[in-house]
């Protein structure tokens, strides 16, 4: 029988570099049980405790507002986009929260901020209780959904993971903090997606499905917009066996695979 999905959320964070724009990749780290070596985006499986941030956390449209386009009910809603921003910062040190509605905060780094972080990556602080002792509301309002992939019912190991896309906040930095990846990098959707085609770096295929997406975009405010408007219906790839080959289909990618 297939192993249920557990719930998951990944961000695409993107920037407009000098030649265009560029987008946050990590390379897990070669002993994890899932997608060892493979490069992808900030992102993770939802803590149980993510549903628990009250609304006076929260800045932009009601979770019930982003439930049908999830597909998912309020709850799991708030939970994947808390999921979302926390995992962003656990694995990128960049944070879509502020002091206000309109804010973000313009640097997360330094002492007290990574001893936050590190508390959150062990578990023994909750993205709520985070939030709420530094008095910051979650931006949910900087967020697009993307994409909905889940794992192939084959797989002993799967995620039903929702895709989002952001824009690095104004004067923060991605830093490089180490734990489940050792390795990250800018790259424009074209560049990585031609380098995963040569050998050099190694992808699933949401990944790569989500980089070609981008590549046809031009700058952050083309994706943000696009996304605005964007069908994330689930897609569930299916491994199709033909004799001795084994294939895998991708249902209704935009990129025609």
């Amino acid at each position: 029988m297939p192993v249920t999905p557990r719930a998951a959320a990944t961000v695409v964070l993107l920037r407009d570099g000098g030649s265009g724009l560029e987008g946050y990749l990590l390379r897990r780290v070669r002993t994890m049980a899932f997608a060892g070596g493979m490069y992808v985006f900030p992102g993770g499986t939802v803590d149980p405790r993510d549903s628990a941030l009250s609304d006076g956390h929260w800045a932009g449209a009601p979770p019930d507002q982003w439930a049908r386009i999830l597909s998912a009910d309020s709850d799991l809603t708030r939970a994947l986009v808390c999921a979302a921003v926390r995992e962003t910062f656990e694995e990128s040190g960049v944070l879509l929260a502020g002091p206000t509605a309109n804010d973000v905060v313009e640097d997360t780094r330094g002492a007290n901020w990574e001893a936050d972080r590190a508390a959150l990556v062990d578990r023994t602080l909750s993205f709520a209780d985070f939030l709420e002792r530094r008095e910051l509301v979650l931006r949910a309002d900087l967020l697009r959904p993307w994409a909905h992939w889940i794992t192939p019912e084959i797989e002993t190991k799967r995620y039903d993971t929702r895709f989002f896309v952001a824009a690095l906040p104004t004067g923060q930095r991605t830093r490089d903090v180490g734990g489940e990846a050792d390795h990250a990098q800018w790259l424009a959707p074209a560049t990585a997606v031609a380098r995963h085609l040569e050998g050099d770096l190694g992808m699933l295929p949401p990944t790569v499905v989500t980089l070609r997406e981008l590549s046809s975009y031009d700058r952050v405010a083309d994706v943000l917009a696009a996304g605005s408007d964007r069908d994330v219906r689930p897609r569930l790839p299916q491994v199709v066996v033909d004799a001795d080959t084994a294939r895998l289909l991708l249902p209704h990618a935009d990129d025609g695979t």
